[in-house]
């Protein structure tokens, strides 16, 4: 018997997290969609297909319920037969969730069991506690002024000011305004430099006055002015450039070298807080790539929680993808977990292989 799973510390308490396992909106949010079967609460159809470790959609029947404390489900998945369980226990801090599942019949391979096991562990402690956060706040938002809801999340209110200094913010604002209107109106009068404020102006020297008419424009003294007869390409170069060679256009220097490798990208899934990004690098020449590059520039505040089918490494904002050679012809496939507390961004700010930008972004 094959048995995987994982625990995580939250810091909320357990009617919080049951809803969060419960409610199938909030399910979608941070582990995968669920749809109701024959009409009743008691079958669901979890669209697990495209998470790692699942090869298909989970047919889950609700075998035990205990708010909030246990949930259990028998799984039909491919042929294989679990039983899954979801058990909350109260901690000082807030709650324990355990997540265990059981294989009663069929078999995973030892990729596939580490594979899934490590998708409820990306879950639970990754992207479950950003949906129990926003709840919170929420909630308090919801309950703001009412008795008792200090309880379930402390929330320090600032203490009332007397009515006499009330009106000191607009006091100190209008006289915050006239001290800056004095300042600047000093640092206007002031000199630029101390030194040269100092020292004596000198008379300024008398500008020549350039007219605009042609006559007058440049015109020399009758001692150094050209006669009529003098050759006009003596006193100014002729406007044609006939000393300049004309640049040669060839084939080669117009049409640049098609990239090495393309690549387009797709955002394969969507939650509250991030996001499922998919690369795919292809390789439409005839011989295999050894050298390529993806670079992917998230938005700020964003990380990667995981990523599979190359080596990667983040800094700042961007993230850097390199892996094997890609084969003549062939692709190369990467998959990445983006966290990110903006609720709306649902891709990367940009997608580029080497210097060519990323197809479907």
């Amino acid at each position: 018997m094959i048995e995987i799973g994982t625990q995580v510390d939250l810091f909320h308490p357990a009617n919080r997290v049951w809803r969060a396992l419960t409610d199938r909106e909030l399910l979608a949010r941070w582990f995968t969609e669920a749809e109701l079967m024959d009409g009743t609460r008691n079958r669901l159809l979890l669209y697990t297909a495209g998470l790692p470790g699942f090869d298909a959609a989970v047919d889950a029947e609700l075998t035990e319920r205990r708010e909030p404390e246990l949930i259990a489900l028998r799984c039909l998945e491919g042929g294989r037969r679990s039983r899954l369980t979801c058990s909350l226990e109260p901690t000082a801090e807030g709650s324990r969730l355990s997540v265990r599942e059981v294989l009663e019949h069929g078999s995973w391979s030892d990729e596939q069991r580490e594979q899934r096991e490590e998708c409820y562990r990306q879950a639970i402690a990754g992207r479950l506690p950003a949906i129990l956060d926003w709840l919170a706040f929420r909630q308090v938002d919801l309950n703001r002024g009412e008795v008792g809801m200090t309880a379930e999340l402390p929330v320090t209110e600032a203490p009332e000011e007397p009515a006499a200094r009330r009106g000191r913010p607009l006091l100190v604002a209008g006289l915050a305004a006239a001290v800056l209107a004095a300042v600047a109106t000093v640092w206007a009068a002031l000199p630029d430099d101390p030194d040269r404020a100092a020292a004596p102006v000198p008379a300024p020297t008398p500008v020549p006055t350039v007219t605009t008419t042609p006559s007058a424009s440049a015109r020399p003294t009758p001692s150094t002015r050209p006669t009529r007869t003098a050759t006009p390409n003596a006193t100014r170069p002729s406007r044609t450039p006939t000393a300049k060679p004309s640049p040669t256009i060839t084939a080669s220097s117009v049409a640049p070298s098609a990239p090495a490798v393309t690549a387009r990208y797709e955002t394969t899934s969507t939650r509250l807080f991030g996001f499922t990004g998919e690369v795919v690098v292809d390789n439409p020449g005839g011989t295999a790539v050894k050298d390529w590059t993806v670079v992917v520039t998230l938005a700020d505040g964003s990380t990667i929680d995981d990523a599979s089918g190359a080596d990667w490494r983040q800094d700042g904002r961007r993230v850097t993808f390199t892996g094997p050679p890609v084969p003549a012809g062939g692709s190369r496939t990467i998959t990445f977990e983006v966290r990110d507390a903006d609720v709306r961004t649902r891709a990367p700010e940009s997608c580029t292989v080497g210097d060519t930008p990323c197809a479907g972004l």
